[in-house]
């Protein structure tokens, strides 16, 4: 599987809700750098994080560009999010169901046809200002 295939097969399981599907596209060793935050490690670690996005955001992921490296190694991914914030976050503005739409973008780092290090980047700031703070 093509870096390509691999980040595409990840965003399909994202906006499908299919969490075992997306799990599955991971290293057991997978870093996941967070937006504005800290770097995360392993699969365990990666499930915890996503347990709680899925409680506090419910998001799609439209208009996915994804590009990838010569050798197959390294891919990056620009895309909208479309989201709607439904639990509040820890330090974050009080969810009241407010809707965003927000461009974001990934690196990747692919080994074995699967996800060995995600780092994502958008703009806090922006995503403050949609949701009311």
């Amino acid at each position: 599987m093509s870096a390509t295939d691999t980040i595409s097969a990840y965003y399909d399981a994202f906006n499908r809700q299919d969490m075992d599907a997306f799990l599955d596209l991971l290293t057991d060793d997978v870093a996941h750098d967070i937006n504005q935050g800290e770097r995360q490690t392993g699969k365990d670690t990666f499930r915890d994080f996503m347990d709680k996005m899925n409680r506090c955001y419910r998001e799609r992921l439209t208009d996915i560009v994804i590009m990838e490296s010569a050798d197959g190694t390294r891919g990056a991914a620009e895309f909208t999010v479309n989201g709607e914030y439904l639990a509040t976050d820890e330090g974050l503005p009080e969810a009241a169901g407010q809707k965003y739409v927000l461009p974001a973008g990934a690196f990747f780092e692919i080994r074995d046809g699967k996800v060995a290090r995600i780092s994502n980047y958008y703009n806090l700031n922006d995503w403050i200002a949609q949701v009311g703070a």
